[in-house]
């Protein structure tokens, strides 16, 4: 699936997500609440973000300073601790690692994240798990989850009528596994170390 037809499912669905979720959905620019904390992103969204981000070069270079501003104060925060290769900023596989990332960083701001305005500087070539953050998904374990900001009212029905299309994480990881096999890529990384400069 070329990656442009992912990016048109997941966007269609999470609008659909947001239509049935009415008052309950309280995502609004200047919320910030999952733009803090680090986590695990395919090649594919760093290419993406990599991309957006040559073109804010093109199309306003202050802003596009200001993040790799970020970028740089973010690293030199996480490189001493990041549970992977510093050098390629792939996130170990090892078991012991991926029990360390659980709590790693989870202060951090996204560079991405205007901290002034509370938005994110690179939002259309955000990655997947950015833009199906908040309505109700299911987890690995079948459980149905929501951003603890969203929803504190609704019943257990209401939330569930509100589920995002569970086959979006087949088909990120369908894409993801072709993007990666394309560019013989392995493993996963972070924001900081997908947009830092070479």
């Amino acid at each position: 699936m070329p990656p442009d037809n992912l990016i048109q499912i997941v966007d269609a669905a999470l609008a659909d997500a947001t239509l049935r979720s009415g008052p309950h959905l309280v995502c609004r620019p200047g919320c910030t609440q999952c733009c803090i904390g680090v986590f695990p992103i395919a090649h594919e969204d760093a290419a993406r973000l990599r991309a957006g981000l040559e073109l804010l070069e093109q199309t306003d270079p202050q802003k596009a300073a200001r993040i790799h501003t970020r970028v740089k104060e973010s690293l030199t925060r996480l490189d001493p601790w990041f549970p992977g290769d510093v050098s390629t900023g792939i996130l170990s596989e090892d078991d012991d690692q991926t029990i360390l990332f659980e709590e790693f960083a989870n202060d951090e701001p996204c560079p991405v994240l205007d901290p002034a305005t509370g938005t994110c500087d690179l939002y259309e070539h955000r990655p997947i798990l950015c833009r199906t953050f908040g309505p109700p998904m299911r987890t690995e374990e079948g459980n149905l989850a929501t951003c603890e900001l969203c929803f504190t009212h609704a019943t257990t029905e209401e939330i569930a009528a509100c589920e995002l299309d569970p086959a979006i994480p087949a088909l990120e990881e369908a894409s993801n596994q072709a993007f990666n096999a394309a560019h013989n890529l392995h493993g996963e990384t972070l924001i900081a170390y997908a947009l830092r400069s070479k």
